[in-house]
């Protein structure tokens, strides 16, 4: 398939654009986040605020600006290749599992602005990473005339594969999150086509940061609860997916 109209991008290109996409996070974190004490965490709105909403807003309107200037904006929200009716069972299992796994208890704990601050962070990660890899890198591989499915793989694993700049606070752990968020690409990218819209897949992203965000803010911050909830959501859904792996395109 090729997608028409607007400027194009080489693969190549769109891995740069990933890469400053990053940098804005990263470098962006630390120096508006400077000063706040890496033992406080996530306990204060101000802190969540310097070290992580900000940086993902600036990448944000980098986002929305290549968006813009590529011209790439209906193939970017509009999804031409439905799959089967099914399907619809990865973003319900995605929600419900969030739903369960969310730490309410301690969000109750918490002040309203640092939960405030939560909310927004994961609506901006949303929008701005379905924006980047289930948007613009995914309109850049099909109008390289790949198949579908190295499509779906090639901008799942580059999702993934940019969470390795997360090793710089989190260590080799960076590398266990970067597998897992591939695969929820991929669930993802099941979505946008399921839902034929890229705007149900902001949401469920948005819902996957918030349970795993659920416990760690605030001082009582407790475990998080993405290994009981997420994982077997996630395995159950690699197993039927696998089984019906020939049903999800239409017939």
């Amino acid at each position: 398939m090729r997608a028409e109209g607007g400027r194009n991008l080489r693969w190549w290109q769109f891995l740069l654009l990933v890469l400053v996409y990053a940098a804005i996070i990263q470098i962006g974190g630390r120096v508006i986040g400077a000063d706040v004490d890496a033992d406080e965490g996530l306990e204060t709105a101000g802190n969540f605020l310097e070290a992580m909403v900000i940086p993902i807003a600036l990448s944000s309107v980098f986002v929305v600006g290549i968006a813009t200037w590529l011209g790439w904006w209906p193939q970017i929200i509009h999804e031409p290749l439905r799959t089967q009716r099914w399907v619809r069972i990865v973003p319900a299992a995605l929600l419900l599992a969030a739903a369960v796994g969310t730490s309410w208890g301690n969000l109750l704990d918490q002040k309203a602005d640092l939960v405030l601050a939560l909310v927004v962070l994961v609506c901006i990660v949303g929008l701005t990473e379905e924006l980047m890899f289930r948007g613009v890198g995914l309109v850049t591989f099909r109008r390289m005339h790949l198949t579908e499915g190295k499509v779906a793989l090639y901008s799942s694993v580059i999702f993934g594969a940019v969470h390795l700049s997360n090793a710089l606070a989190t260590g080799s752990s960076a590398i266990a999150q970067a597998i897992v968020v591939s695969f929820t690409g991929y669930m993802l990218y099941l979505t946008r086509r399921w839902a034929g819209t890229i705007w149900l897949a902001m949401p469920v992203h948005g819902s996957q940061d918030f349970v795993i965000l659920s416990g760690q803010i605030g001082v009582d911050a407790e475990a998080s609860p993405l290994a009981i909830v997420l994982f077997p959501t996630m395995i159950g859904l690699a197993i039927l997916l696998y089984r019906r792996r020939h049903r999800i395109d239409p017939e």
